[in-house]
Formats: C-alpha cells, structure tokens, sequence
C-alpha cells in the first residue's frame, strides 16, 4: 500500500500519464511516457528556482514508485536525482495509482453511463431514442458521447430525466420553469439543460436542423412564458366546442395565445390575399400599408407548432383564388421558411416581395454573404419544395448579397398583388 499523498506536481505527472494511457483504450502499443519539460507551466513547484523542497519531495515520490515497478524514469545527463527528464507508466500496473490519485478509471465511468443510458432507452421513442442510441455507439467506439459527459452522473441522469419526461405532441406551451418542477422539483434546474436538450433535438430530428435552440424546445413545447400570435384583418375561428371568435373587429391587429391558436378547429379568412410574416417590425408595416386588402399573421421566425395548426386549418377553407403569401428576409432563413410552410402547411405557398427585382431595387441596403450563407443557400437551391425560386437563389449567390424585409419600402405594392 502507497502511504503518502501524491504532491501537485506528482499528481499533475500521473494524470497526464493515465490521460494518455485511457485514450489508448488501455491497451496501448507504444510507451506511455511524458517529458518533464512539456509540463513545465503545470509543475512550478517542481521547476522553482526559490524553493527546492517541493522537487526533492516530488524525485522522492516519483521514485517510490518507481521502485514499485509502477513507473519508469529517465534523469538529465548529470542531473541523477535532481532532475528528472521524462517518467513513463509500466502499463501492466496502473491500478495502484488510480488508487493512490482516487480517480476512477475512464472504463467503469463509460460502463456506468452505458448501463444508465442502456437500460432507460426503453422509456424513449422517436428522436430521443436516437440521441440516446448515437451515445450508446459513441462510447462503444471509445469516443465522447456528448452532451452526456463521462465525468458527472448527476448531470447524464438529469438530461435523461429531461429526455423522457419531454411532452410527447408539443401541442401544450410548457414554461419552462413549469416542466423543472414538474420534473425536479426545481425550478431552475431545468436551465442548465436547456442547452443540451435542444442539440440532441437538432441533431437527430430530421426537420429542426436549422432552428435555434428556442425554436426547438418551442417544437418540444417547452417555453420561456406562454405567448401570443400577432394577427391582422378578417379572421374568423371556431374551437372544438364551436365557439366562434371573430377578429375583424379589432385594428389594426390582435394577439390570440398560442393555446388558443393550438386547438381551433375551424379557421376562416375573408381577405384578398393571407401574407405571413416572418418578423414584427415588418408585419406592423404591412398592416399599415396594406391591411386594408391583406390578412396577415407574424410568424416571429421558423413558423411555431400553433401558428403552422392555425394555418392548416385556415388552408382548409381558403379558396383557391386567395394568395397564400410569405413575406420573409431574402437569404437563407427567409427561404427555408418558405420550405418549411409549403412541406408542413400547404404547397400553396408564394413568396411575396422575396424575388430578384426586389433584392435588386433595395441593393444598396443588402449585406454580403458570409461563407456559411453560401454553404446553406447552395444546398437549400436543391430542396424539392423551392424550384420555383431556384434562379432567386442563383442571383443571391452570384452577387454575394442578401436583404432584410425591414429594408424593403411598401410604398408601391408589388406586381400581381394591386
């Protein structure tokens, strides 16, 4: 038995050492050693031109184990135990100094976390049990399985809590301090998580790749606070008990909650033409310039579970001579809303003011592509719902530029929606 406390700096040499030795999968086919000198900000002690104390008792220790057979070492040519140049692990012997550093071996940190993940799999289904089953095959092939994380149990059981007790429809605004009760009994526990939840829910779930992490946890039902869809004109809305709410009363426009927005049954419009917006400042635009002829519904970015319900229903009972309309930023974003609206609403949807002639008249307010717009827009031209604006993305590309709606003036109404 190893009866003294490892110093910093010896601490310091054995942990480097059994770094190297766990990321060789503790099979390791070349020695495991490290030189002094690549360690020297990590050591002051043992470096110190003041105090020698602390690399005398450190030579002493390194060299107990040595003549343990735990170690080898290696001295500077004529520095015998004064300095040492390099320490090397006798691999066949690491269990006393994982003992001796009370560190847990890399290899019962990843059994853990498989048993863990392994046997709650079961209470997962759809995406989350890919997350959990990319993980598993992650720490077979000895590699991270992030955002779990090998050094903390009570972190990998709360994501997995997180993970199952996650609404199973999204249908329901779920405040986020509402679901860490629920959840933990905590209302704040659940904000550390946020962050990993929303990755893994990227990650795996074909559709939210290009969310944001409030955007996703908003498909997962999880929200700051419970809120409001920004309507304007002559909407008419009847819930499952028939009850109808007529909207055209209110000017210029009306905030409905998103609970409600989530459970209409019928939805009708009277106008001549629906535009949806993607942004507010542009939509209180639109509802002073055109709100006169046009119903109008703000978005607030990539259409949430309730407004894409609500529209769905209205797409229901629109006639075919209304333009269902989206008004968006002319780039990336912009467009893969469009996608977005014509795979999960309805096909039906038009770009309005997102067209070359557009970007063209309000050049001066555009901004340069970056290299991840490129990267984007140059796979969004090949999505099969975005034919028809595939020369728009083409001109996008090759004059490097993009336009937020906020720079677009609505003075004069574009052709074919007078």
């Amino acid at each position: 038995m190893i009866s003294f406390k490892p110093t910093p700096d010896v601490a310091a040499v054995l942990n480097v050492l059994l770094d190297i030795y766990e990321r060789r999968d503790g099979t390791p086919r070349q020695a495991v050693r490290v030189r002094l000198g690549d360690l020297a900000g990590t050591l002051p002690g043992y470096y110190s031109q003041v105090d020698p104390a602390p690399r005398t008792t450190a030579n002493e220790q390194l060299e107990a184990l040595a003549q343990r057979g735990l170690l080898r070492l290696t001295w500077q040519p004529g520095q015998e135990y004064h300095l040492l140049d390099a320490v090397a692990l006798e691999t066949a012997q690491v269990e006393p100094l994982y003992a001796l550093l009370a560190r847990e071996p890399l290899a019962e940190r990843h059994h853990r976390l498989g048993a863990l993940l392994l046997g709650n799999r079961f209470r997962l289904a759809d995406w989350r049990r890919q997350a959990v089953q990319r993980c598993l095959d992650q720490l077979k092939a000895h590699k991270s399985p992030t955002p779990f994380d090998l050094n903390d149990d009570g972190w990998n059981q709360d994501l997995l809590a997180a993970l199952v007790a996650l609404p199973d429809d999204g249908k329901e605004e779920i405040p986020y301090r509402v679901f860490s009760v629920r959840v933990f009994n905590d209302s704040k526990r659940f904000d550390a998580l946020k962050g990993a939840v929303a990755r893994l829910a990227r990650r795996h779930h074909p559709e939210w790749h290009a969310l944001s992490s409030q955007e996703t946890l908003r498909e997962l039902g999880l929200v700051a606070n419970p809120g409001h869809l920004y309507l304007c004109g002559p909407w008419w809305l009847a819930d499952v008990h028939g009850q109808v709410m007529s909207l055209s009363e209110f000017h210029p426009s009306v905030g409905i909650p998103t609970a409600l927005a989530a459970r209409v049954e019928k939805v009708r419009v009277e106008a001549a033409r629906v535009v949806c917006v993607e942004n507010l400042t542009p939509f209180y635009e639109l509802v002073r310039h055109e709100g006169q002829v046009s119903a109008a519904l703000c978005l607030w970015g990539n259409p949430s579970p309730a407004s894409r319900h609500l529209l769905h229903r209205m797409a229901d009972d629109l006639s075919p001579d209304v333009p269902l309309l989206l008004w968006a930023d002319i780039d990336y974003g912009g467009l893969n809303i469009l996608a977005q609206l014509r795979t999960q609403v309805s096909p039906r949807f038009a770009p309005y003011r997102m067209d070359r002639d557009t970007l063209e008249a309000h050049a001066a307010w555009a901004q340069p592509l970056s290299s991840t717009d490129e990267r984007n827009l140059t796979r969004l031209r090949h999505h099969p719902a975005l034919a028809d604006v595939t020369p728009l993305i083409e001109h996008m590309l090759r004059r490097g530029i993009k336009l937020e709606q906020e720079a677009v003036a609505l003075e004069n109404p574009p052709a074919g929606c007078e």
